[in-house]
Order: structure tokens, then sequence, then C-alpha cells
């Protein structure tokens, strides 16, 4: 049984060899590559899943920002506590802020202020979320438009982007309610004194997540964009997170892969999406990939070891 590091060790080898990279450019791409990518990463925790964290400091990199997914059920204190744990161990944290589990305006006053004065937060992921709306809140554009943020001094927010679509938004499978948002989002972007990016849904194939950077692009909205992936997992977890999350049409990638005994024991490796984005990324530095953002859904460690062994090979080796 091989290591996370041993694995990404065996994968980089192939990698120099510029198998993964295509044929064209290779002297442009050549120093922007995936090491380069997902340095600076960022993650997340649920606070049921941090508190089989012994220390994020021996876990994560300095300066690793560290997302708290707010899932329904889970009390306001146990979320407090969690970011508060976080940011006394000296990461940036970033609570998720879902509209549909907010039961109303005061209610997110209050949790916007026990963030900031409790836990030290000055940052959120502001989104919508997903069920029935637990009061009048349903999306993220009432959060960001109701000023709470800026009122309690938070000086970064980020919003959800969807490369394949949100049923949730648009139930007919289309991009027109997910368009719309987008741009009142950017146009608030220039609004706010706060620092705005997007953080994209997991996707199993690069293609998807860059032909949606295109068109945002096309469109105007120039937000930086924080690629969101699945972490090291078994594939019977991916499908079941996929399912549940609504991944788009990227999933069939997943269900072909199921198909192949001699794929299905093997674990996703990140890599296979992001080594499309690390060469895009270096090829169109215009359009703003600014960085990854890790879903561990085969657990925070194995995510965490994935990243920190790749980071670790020899300079001389990613170039």
């Amino acid at each position: 049984m091989y290591t996370w590091r041993q694995l990404v060790a065996q994968w980089m080898d192939m990698a120099v060899s510029w198998k993964f990279l295509g044929r064209r450019d290779r002297g442009q791409v050549q120093g922007r590559g995936l090491s380069d990518l997902v340095s600076g990463y960022s993650i997340e925790v649920m606070p049921r899943t941090a508190k089989g964290v012994e220390s994020f400091r021996e876990l994560l990199a300095a300066g690793t920002r560290v997302y708290v997914a707010h899932i329904a059920g889970t009390p306001i204190e146990d979320m407090v506590a969690t970011a508060r744990r976080v940011r006394d161990e000296g990461f940036p944290v970033m609570p998720h802020i879902p509209a549909r589990l907010v039961p109303d305006r005061p209610t997110l006053d209050d949790w916007v202020r026990r963030y900031a004065e409790e836990a030290g937060v000055d940052q959120a992921l502001v989104l919508a979320g997903g069920g029935q709306p637990a009061g009048d809140l349903h999306s993220a554009m009432q959060l960001l438009e109701s000023g709470v943020f800026d009122r309690h001094g938070f000086r970064r927010l980020h919003v959800a982007g969807h490369p394949e679509g949100n049923r949730d938004i648009d139930p007919d499978g289309g991009e027109r309610g997910v368009s719309e948002a987008l741009r009142w989002k950017a146009d608030f972007a220039e609004r706010t004194d706060a620092t705005m990016a997007l953080v994209t849904q997991f996707a199993f194939e690069a293609q998807p997540i860059l032909d949606w950077i295109r068109r945002i692009r096309e469109a105007g909205v120039t937000l930086p964009v924080h690629v969101g992936t699945a972490g090291p997992a078994k594939l019977q977890t991916l499908i079941k997170f996929a399912a549940a999350c609504g991944v788009g049409p990227s999933f069939d990638v997943l269900k072909k892969r199921a198909k192949d005994v001699r794929k299905l024991l093997m674990p996703f490796d990140p890599a296979e999406v992001l080594a499309d984005v690390a060469q895009h990324r270096a090829l169109h530095p215009d359009r703003s990939v600014e960085q990854v953002h890790f879903f561990p859904l085969g657990g925070i460690r194995a995510s965490a070891e994935w990243a920190n062994a790749l980071l670790a090979v020899p300079a001389a080796a990613r170039a």
C-alpha cells in the first residue's frame, strides 16, 4: 500500500515528462504547473470533522484558509467554536453563511456579529444553500445587500460559482438564474469595500470549468476564480456526494469509471482535474484562476497530505 506522498511522487515523475500537458507552448507552461496552482490552496471542515483533527498546525501549511461548512442542523454555537479554534491556531477562517439556513434578518446579524466578536472572523462564504428556506432569506444576494457584513467589518467575501449549473436555482437545468445572480454579484463587488472571489462547485473533469470561465469572462465578470475540486476519496464516496450536491454532466466521468473494475478500487486523484486547469492557467493568466479549494470528501487529512506531498516535491522536479 502506497502512502499519499509516494503516490504523488510517482505522479510527478509522469508530470515531468509532460505527458499530461499536451504538445503546445510547453516553454510558456513550464514553471506555472500543478504545484503553482495548488500552492496557497484552501480547504474546508465541519465542526464534526474538526473534532477529529488534533492539530491544524501539524496538518496545514501556515496561512491556509479554512472554510467552516455550515450543514443543516449544526448549532451556531458549534460553528463559532470551530471558527474560534481554527483562528486560535493561526489560520484565516471563512465560515459558510447559507441564506436558507437563516430564519430571519436579526438572526443573520447575530450570527455575523458572533463570528466577528467571538471568533475574530472577518471573511465569509456567502451562498444560498440547499433545501427549503428556514424563513424569508433564500439567496446570497439578500445576504450581501443587507449590509450586515460591512457593519461587522468583514473584509473578504466569497460567493459560489456553478460551472455545471445549479438546479436549486434553475430547476429546469438551464443557466438563466445562476447567470443573473453572477452578474448581480459582480456588480456588488464594485460597490463593496470587501475583496470578493468566486469559489466553484467541484466537478470531475476540467473542461466544464474552463468553458464556464471563458463564458463569464466574455460576459464581463472579472472576479477571481477559486477552482473547487474533490480531494482524494474512494469512488463510492464521490458518487454519494456528487449525487447529493447536484454535480452536473461531469458526474458521467464517475459513472464510467465505476464500470471499470481496475479503476473502481483506486482513489480519485485531484490531479485528474487540476493538471488541465494548471495548463489553462499558465496559458491564460488573464482569466484569473487564482487558486484551488479542496472539498475533502475523503477526509481533511487525505486532502491536506495530498497537497502537502505535491508541494514538497523539489522545485526542479515541479518545473
